[in-house]
């Protein structure tokens, strides 16, 4: 029997078996697209719980892997905001429950249809709050896919025409967690020394150590990047150049009219087909455009079974949600005029809840690999010095 459940349970993460960071990216999408088809609390709730249960299982120690916090604050700060605007500014939602009556502002006539104050109603909080949470859970689903993905490993399997851009995307996601960690580090030396870490003054102390390591770190990378060979590419001849512009271009212009087709009630006959021939496009774009990267990968990462069942799972939660947002509306946006309470639909929450299947095949974090790959046992020759 022990043998079987060891069978069972996920491995622990190796450089052979190491997930696919894309596949994160992929499941994170899922939840977030099935997030944006329903205002239903009682299911938005469901899809941040599994969000959060599989980023406590399957989260690293590393610095970038703490940020989930920062985007659970800052989906209910969006969360209150949202609140917020709907009780100084209104809402177009109609209602007959008054909970109170704020000073009126009167405005000119060029502001026709702009109020300030007036009558806030059950109604209009409550469509507030379904508005809001929506953009929240989408807030925290991205957010565990950056606690997820390490950002090194995705630089790494971008294709070569993305990959100037996707530098400087991952130096800017990653220079924030840094300056905090040098911030909270100097903080720390400074108490030792019982030296003030808190207030003005002490900011304006630690402010300077903090922007010295930046910039030493700005230069070190310049310089590791240079070293590297950094920006070289390889000479094409003019007619591919031409060729992958023209596809990217135009692959980018069919996914956007696309995207509208399917949103639009009116072009859900054109919007896949012209969709899919765009994303076609832009692949093709970006592997000609690929042709002028020289660099190489070493131990690229491999796109296996986990990946597919960790980014499969994501995308079956959100094309059942899709589907049930066609068959089943009333389940999926509650009604709000006239005010009833939400109700738990339960195939769309037996499907939200296949989003858990990574915390149970995805490699387990207890041998969490760096971007350089995992280090050698130290010698006993060592650990005695």
């Amino acid at each position: 029997m022990s043998s079987a459940r060891a069978g069972l349970r996920a491995p622990e993460a190796n450089r052979s078996n190491a997930l696919h960071p894309g596949a994160w990216w992929v499941w994170a999408l899922g939840l977030g697209t099935a997030a944006s088809r329903t205002t239903n609390p009682l299911l938005l709730g469901l899809l941040v719980g599994v969000a959060g249960y599989v980023v406590a299982a399957r989260r690293s120690e590393a610095p970038w892997a703490r940020s989930y916090g920062a985007f659970v604050k800052l989906g209910l700060f969006v969360l209150g905001i949202r609140l917020v605007f709907a009780v100084f500014l209104g809402s177009p939602i109609p209602g007959s429950h008054t909970l109170f009556t704020l000073p009126d502002v009167d405005l000119p006539e060029w502001a026709q249809g702009v109020r300030i104050g007036g009558r806030v109603t059950a109604e209009t909080l409550v469509f507030a709050l379904y508005d809001g949470l929506k953009l929240a859970t989408l807030l925290i689903c991205m957010g565990a896919a950056n606690a997820l993905a390490n950002p090194a490993r995705l630089l790494k399997s971008l294709p070569g025409a993305l990959y100037e851009a996707g530098v400087a995307v991952v130096v800017a996601l990653t220079f924030a967690p840094q300056l905090i960690a040098d911030l909270q580090r100097l903080r720390a030396a400074r108490r030792l020394r019982g030296r003030p870490d808190r207030g003005i003054r002490g900011l304006l102390q630690v402010g300077l150590p903090v922007l010295e390591g930046a910039l030493e770190r700005s230069v070190a990378l310049a310089a590791a990047m240079d070293a590297r060979g950094y920006g070289r590419t390889a000479a094409v001849p003019p007619l591919v150049r031409h060729t992958t512009s023209a596809l990217t271009l135009g692959g980018l212009i069919g996914v956007c009219a696309g995207t509208y087709g399917l949103l639009a009630a009116e072009g859900a006959g054109f919007g896949l087909p012209v969709l899919l021939v765009g994303v076609g496009a832009a692949l093709g774009g970006l592997w000609l455009g690929g042709r002028r990267s020289v660099r190489t990968r070493y131990r690229p990462d491999v796109w296996g079974v986990r990946a597919w069942l960790v980014s499969g799972s994501g995308a079956a939660v959100a094309a059942l949600m899709i589907r049930f947002a066609s068959t089943d509306p009333a389940g999926l946006h509650p009604g709000v005029v006239p005010l009833v309470a939400p109700t738990l639909p339960l195939w769309p929450a037996a499907c939200v809840l296949l989003g858990l299947l990574p915390a149970f095949v995805a490699p387990s974090p207890a041998a969490a690999l760096s971007p350089r790959g995992p280090r050698s046992p130290r010698s006993p020759r060592k650990e005695a010095r």
